[in-house]
């Protein structure tokens, strides 16, 4: 009567794990971000790891300006005062988007690129500085809009001329900060051999080259208005949904096509 015992074989032993143990090792000795099912974009491979010195030096400065959006920074004591800081709500809310679009702008960058160099670093940090400068005009700009959407501006406390050099600052914020990202992925499109792009993200890099090319050409418009006509510049900056929807719908068809024929979906 044989046993037959149930130790492995020495060709067990020696037999290389099956390819779909290999597949699940290898994925989860991939950063959380690289896993399949929780790619961040669907075209682009983000070639950034752990969060870096730089990206959280810029998260640092991003949230203190968002601090210096602030309202008030005392509790109300009487109906008035609340009044008073629930008027700067709206105000406040259009600031803190605009300042988390550029927050998610740069962040997109630094974890598709993983740039360090030198010229990446002098552009984070100019980017940095002029974000710091643009809080208060931000803050300024629609405030003043909105006290004047709802009644409550008080007359003539700008003249002309003083709102024409307000709103020349905000346009010439603006149109530094997306010059700065264009500056970026400029860079990164010359890189894009040493990155090692696939077909689909040079053509998505050119995309964000092309997007914030048209912002600075909005940020043109305006300071082309605020010199002319101050009361119609900040009304230019509406063109931005409009345009992009427009731009992201042509060229973000062209990214599926592309994706689709080379089979990189």
């Amino acid at each position: 009567m044989s046993h037959r015992h149930n130790h492995p074989s020495r060709n067990d032993a020696s037999r290389p794990p099956s390819s779909a143990h290999a597949q699940e090792t290898s994925v989860h000795e991939l950063p959380s971000e690289h896993r399949r099912g929780l790619l961040p974009e669907k075209y682009f491979r983000w070639r950034s790891g752990e969060i870096t010195r730089l990206e959280a030096f810029c998260d640092v400065v991003f949230g203190f300006a968002l601090t210096l959006l602030v309202v008030s920074l005392e509790v109300p004591r009487n109906y008035a005062e609340l009044m008073e800081a629930m008027r700067g709500f709206v105000p406040f809310a259009v600031c803190f988007a605009q300042l988390v679009m550029i927050w998610r702008a740069h962040y997109i960058f630094s974890r598709r690129y993983g740039l360090e160099d030198s010229y990446t670093v002098f552009l984070n940090v100019t980017l940095l500085f002029v974000v710091l400068f643009y809080v208060y005009p931000l803050k300024f700009v629609f405030t003043s809009l909105f006290l004047e959407l709802i009644g409550a501006f008080v007359p003539n406390s700008l003249t002309d001329g003083q709102a024409s050099v307000v709103m020349r600052i905000y346009a010439v914020g603006f149109a530094s900060v997306f010059t700065l990202f264009l500056l970026m992925y400029a860079h990164a499109y010359r890189l894009r051999s040493a990155l090692e792009l696939n077909p689909v993200e040079v053509l998505e890099t050119r995309n964000a080259v092309q997007e914030n090319s048209l912002m600075v050409l909005i940020a043109a418009l305006a300071l082309f208005l605020a010199l002319r006509h101050p009361a119609w510049s900040g009304w230019s900056y509406a063109l931005i949904g409009p345009v992009l929807t427009v731009h992201g719908t042509i060229f973000g068809k062209k990214v599926r096509v592309l994706a689709e024929k080379l089979g990189t979906v």
